[in-house]
């Protein structure tokens, strides 16, 4: 894409405007994981107690997200990669809003993980490991994919035939295992809170 005649055009109000008139800074809690890990369920459920905390806060989330803004894309390897680059920078315009972001999506590659890190300042992007055995989550399987994978109606399926890369060093894991829903929202926003995001 050829950028020669386009100039960035800075506005009056900034980010930290924004964060001011919000009462609590922005950040991108990032929640990543293998399918039935639990991403969406617990960010569902830690953006119901921000807002219960009186903050600002907007989840997306990967099938709502393949709905609209990237419905054209298919689960090719390019794909992925173009679906986290554009959630990417559509969290980036949230966290400049002022906004406490949420974004559920296995994520599978670590090179595009750290690309949205790279987007954003260092404490804005929190990286969120939602863990859970792949048994596990073929075990709860509340979407039918393992099944499909299984009868060999689904390809590039992360974690059997399409690798996930488990984060090396995320700001917190998740282990839905042996945490309880409520223990891993506490976790988060306590988190949020030593930070003094929130």
């Amino acid at each position: 894409m050829n950028q020669k005649n386009i100039t960035w055009h800075e506005g009056k109000v900034q980010k930290a405007n924004r964060q001011h008139l919000n009462g609590h800074k922005s950040a991108l809690l990032w929640f990543t994981g293998l399918s039935g890990s639990g991403k969406s369920t617990i960010s569902v459920e830690v953006e119901k107690k921000l807002h219960e905390l009186g903050l600002h806060t907007f989840r997306l989330d990967g099938d709502n997200i393949r709905r609209g803004l990237n419905r054209d894309l298919a689960f090719s390897e390019e794909d992925r990669t173009e679906n986290i680059r554009r959630i990417g920078e559509v969290s980036k315009l949230f966290v400049d809003a002022g906004i406490l972001t949420l974004a559920a999506f296995i994520s599978p590659f670590k090179e595009d993980r750290e690309f949205v890190r790279s987007l954003l300042s260092n404490e804005e992007f929190i990286e969120i490991y939602v863990q859970a055995s792949i048994e596990t989550c073929a075990g709860r399987d509340p979407k039918g994919l393992y099944e499909k994978v299984r009868k060999g109606e689904l390809k590039n399926f992360s974690g059997i035939d399409s690798p996930y890369e488990i984060p090396e060093s995320p700001e917190i894991v998740i282990d839905t295992e042996n945490q309880s829903i409520d223990e891993s929202v506490l976790r988060i926003v306590n988190h949020l809170k030593n930070k003094r995001l929130i």
